[in-house]
């Protein structure tokens, strides 16, 4: 059954590798007749720093509005991005910051600890790219940054299942292998 598709390259340059799983999966999920969207967060014109955190009301750039509203149109959204320091880039991490925010994203309860789960009926792709190696990232570092966008970020909002597909390291991979990845993010998009 065909889907809203969101699909958000995180990485700042616009001619990265990311940038190239991103069109890839974008263009596998249009031919499978989901309905896309695509958003290059390096095309986007924001301020990134939420200045007074919870406490006072941002005025939302008119690119921060518009993704608002694909995210809230979506049904599924998938997230493209490197990890750089054991997480996503300060822009992905930005934008977050500004776009699920309360009232939008989550709701507190009043007098509670609890929270509304404000995108809950969404899933998720986050396809992830690094330089170092998987089982590195997995077992000695305990892949921090996948917790922090899988749990912390979009379970806690109730985006899920999520799907983390991780490729890496892409320093120094073939042209060969960079092949395989975007083929099986290919295969990501159909099988939805």
């Amino acid at each position: 059954m065909p889907k809203r598709i969101l699909v958000l390259n995180g990485h700042p340059d616009p001619s990265s590798f990311c940038a190239s799983l991103a069109t890839a999966y974008a263009a596998s999920a249009h031919a499978a007749s989901h309905e896309v969207i695509t958003l290059q967060l390096s095309e986007q014109r924001f301020d990134p720093v939420l200045r007074r955190g919870y406490h006072a009301e941002q005025e939302l750039e008119s690119d921060l509005a518009s993704a608002q509203r694909a995210i809230a149109w979506a049904e599924h959204l998938v997230f493209v991005y490197p990890v750089w320091w054991g997480a996503m880039p300060a822009l992905l991490k930005g934008f977050i910051d500004r776009t699920f925010l309360p009232g939008f994203a989550f709701k507190y309860r009043p007098n509670s600890s609890l929270w509304d789960k404000l995108l809950a009926g969404r899933s998720a792709d986050l396809i992830v790219t690094m330089d170092t190696p998987l089982w590195y990232y997995r077992w000695v570092q305990r892949m921090p940054g996948h917790h922090q966008m899988k749990k912390t970020i979009l379970e806690f909002c109730g985006v899920e299942p999520v799907r983390i597909t991780s490729f890496g390291p892409v320093r120094g991979s073939s042209n060969r292998q960079r092949e395989r990845w975007i083929a099986r993010t290919e295969q990501l998009a159909h099988s939805i």
